[in-house]
């Protein structure tokens, strides 16, 4: 799966944290410490980097380099608390991470942590202060909380003179948005407003050892590969019960991002996903629930904002999102939810059949299978039951039913399928291919091992077509290269994430010798929050492996290309394995044997013609162009105006731009306009399917001249 999509820390924003010389922790009076417990880990930690995993990073300059920004990043994304002169003090530390952890040395990644974390609780109190200054509405002044790009404060003043700005926005941002479309008096505004930062304070202050630990190690993985990760008991717990096949809730996967929780995955077959309305890098900034009052959850630790956002099945859950790419100035959305159980079976290969009309006039039947995930019931395999659910059974049997049904041509839909099993991604090959390789897959030691679908025969032999997408990953590619580089079918859509390693999941006490046991037992400081059932001392997933496509070619950083592009708001500069500094490189090694069913280089190039000609015309076609230029704005996040008819004048015309737009959509799709004081319509039109159906049908007549 995708790396930090199921689980994140905090409000102390996915920190990190490192080492220097030995710091005295006790010396500065400040107030986290790592216990003994902490030491012995991240000592094996660093063993096991080094000397096991697929990577061995070296604990040198260069990782500590990288830990180090890792950290910086990490403890203030937005820039928004840390003084230049903390960043000039943090870079003695700067090269000496790498060998303060094979030490079991963390002292200075918890003097780090402490540093941000009195920051931090300063900028909440002197915001605290300025609730109740005086704020002149009318005066022309800006605020920009997006601060990446900007150079750290200089002086306290600075750091000052933001936090006056960030309140007066907050207080001038209840004023025009409070109570959904009452405007609240200011008394009542500065109330929520000292509740809020009440609130940070409270939280910010009860992060403890643990807490810091988790973010250090993630700090650390995170420098060797995107998806080596460490988690502490609580959080090794959670993870795996993340990966079992039922939870409840709105189904969506979330990261904080600038102090706001941001939507970054959303899971097939849950509420969010039914609903639609929810997209990733969505922002939530308010929770309600059912038709209660919204609680503000800006700044709050991941954590306690999900506590909010989780739930039983069948209640409800009242969001206010800022949209992904929308201006701080714009007026949040309302999305309410009806919370579910998701389970594996809304998450299994289901079928829909489409009458596309070709460009000869004729009608023609595409068979659509979505496919969320690469599934298969391994308790139930264990078990013996000759019944098991797995995806390739799944799909055998939609096939079965697509081909009774007369469909001309199958197109199987990966968009946001993040992998699953290898196995089942072997197997579903098959299904297309009559015998073969699929995937090679090469280990710690350089040995190279080919992974083939053994069985003879194929479910469906006709027309066939995939879409990917950014965020179709591991188990997807390997299934769309194997399809690409046999010539079965045609790929379309952007390309793939590019996860292409092979991770195991492994409990650390089978690496803390008796020893060591029996040395923080005599601690008196062994973590007592354990969960049962927890793994002790945690749990690493370690990359142990290497995807290889039967061509040699590997899957990891460039992903799978489609043959028939399709315009992506999601760059690779900022979405995808390619925007991990860690990630290892794209490589290859000798090709299997194999044999090409189809040469389709020829048949591509027209497809892409006629495809492109028909996109020009297409007026979803320019919708999506637009979608795209809206969600790209958050690269160049602009300053907020502070004047009040200012804003309020920007707002008005976002609403009335919006609106505009949407209308020209339900034009488009002949459905009622949206009229003033009605709520925002649904709809449901598919661009790029149905853009993939119409490509299907061009191949098939194609093939027919």
């Amino acid at each position: 799966m995708l790396r930090n999509l199921i689980l994140g820390l905090s409000l102390i924003s996915i920190v990190a944290c490192a080492a220097k010389p030995r710091v005295d922790l006790e010396q500065e009076g400040l107030q986290l410490k790592p216990t003994t417990q902490h030491g012995v880990i991240v000592k094996e930690v660093a063993n096991l980097l080094e000397n096991f995993s697929y990577k061995r990073v070296s604990m040198n300059d260069s990782i500590s380099n990288i830990i180090f920004n890792n950290i910086v990043e990490g403890l203030d994304q937005g820039r928004n608390y840390l003084l230049q002169s903390d960043i000039d003090d943090f870079q003695q530390f700067k090269n000496n991470f790498g060998q303060d952890f094979k030490q079991g040395d963390l002292s200075s990644a918890f003097y780090m942590f402490n540093k941000y974390s009195d920051r931090y609780l300063q900028c909440l109190n002197y915001a605290l202060e300025q609730v109740d200054a005086h704020h002149d509405f009318s005066k022309d002044e800006t605020y920009n909380s997006f601060r990446e790009k900007l150079p750290w404060f200089k002086s306290d003043a600075e750091l000052k003179d933001q936090w006056r700005k960030r309140v007066k926005y907050d207080l001038l941002n209840l004023k025009l948005t409070a109570g959904d479309s009452v405007k609240l008096d200011l008394a009542k505004n500065k109330e929520t407003l000292r509740n809020r930062y009440k609130n940070l304070i409270s939280q910010a202050s009860k992060a403890n050892a643990n807490d810091a630990f988790q973010i250090i190690m993630t700090a650390f993985t995170a420098a060797v590969d995107p998806h080596t990760n460490y988690y502490n008991p609580s959080f090794a717990q959670a993870f795996n019960e993340s990966m079992s096949n039922t939870l409840e809730g709105i189904g969506a996967q979330l990261q904080m991002e600038n102090e706001m929780v941001t939507i970054k995955m959303i899971i097939a077959g849950g509420p969010a996903f039914k609903d639609k309305t929810l997209q990733i890098n969505d922002r939530i900034v308010a929770v309600a629930q059912g038709d209660g009052e919204f609680e503000d959850i800006i700044g709050w630790r991941l954590d306690a904002a999900v506590a909010k956002i989780k739930g039983k099945k069948g209640t409800v859950v009242r969001l206010k999102v800022l949209p992904a790419g929308a201006e701080l100035s714009t007026a949040p959305k309302i999305v309410r939810l009806t919370r579910e159980k998701i389970v594996l079976e809304e998450e299994s290969a289901k079928r829909e059949i489409k009458t596309i009309k070709g460009e000869d006039g004729k009608n023609y039947r595409v068979g659509i299978i979505n496919l969320p995930k690469f599934y298969i019931d391994f308790d139930a395999v264990r078990r013996g039951d000759q019944n098991y659910k797995s995806t390739t059974r799944d799909v055998r049997l939609l096939l079965d039913s697509l081909k009774q049904d007369g469909v001309d041509a199958v197109l199987m839909d990966l968009r946001h399928n993040g992998g699953g099993s290898l196995q089942e991604a072997i197997e579903l090959t098959g299904l297309f291919i009559d015998k073969g390789p699929v995937v090679q897959v090469r280990d710690t030691r350089n040995r190279v091992q080919v992974d083939s679908d053994q069985e003879s025969g194929v479910s469906w032999d006709g027309p066939f077509g995939v879409i990917i997408n950014r965020f179709s990953a591991s188990a997807s590619e390997i299934f769309a290269g194997a399809i690409q580089d046999y010539g079965r079918g045609i790929i379309l859509g952007s390309t793939s994430y590019g996860k292409g390693t092979v991770q195991n999941a492994v409990d650390m006490s089978r690496f803390i010798s008796a020893t060591n046991k029996l040395l923080i037992k005599a601690s008196g400081e062994k973590d007592a929050d354990t969960p049962n059932g927890a793994p002790e001392f945690g749990q690493i997933n370690i990359t142990m492996g290497k995807f290889y496509r039967v061509t040699g070619s590997s899957t990891q950083h460039k992903g799978v290309e489609p043959d028939v592009t399709f315009p992506t708001q999601y760059s690779a500069e900022k979405f995808g394995e390619s925007s991990e500094p860690s990630a290892l490189p794209w490589d290859q090694i000798k090709p299997s044997t194999f044999s090409k069913i189809s040469d389709l280089t020829s048949i591509n190039a027209q497809l892409n013609q006629i495809h492109t000609k028909r996109m020009q015309k297409s007026p979803a076609y320019t919708f999506l162009l637009e979608d795209i230029a809206e969600f790209n704005k958050v690269d160049a996040m602009p300053s907020v105006s502070l004047n009040e008819s200012k804003l309020k004048a920007e707002r008005e015309t976002n609403r009335l731009k919006n609106r505009d737009r949407i209308n020209k959509q339900l034009a488009f799709l002949g459905l009622p306009l949206w009229k003033e004081g009605q709520p925002q319509p649904k709809f449901d039109y598919d661009f790029v399917l149905e853009e993939s159906a119409n490509v299907l049908i061009d191949y098939i007549r194609l093939n027919k001249k």
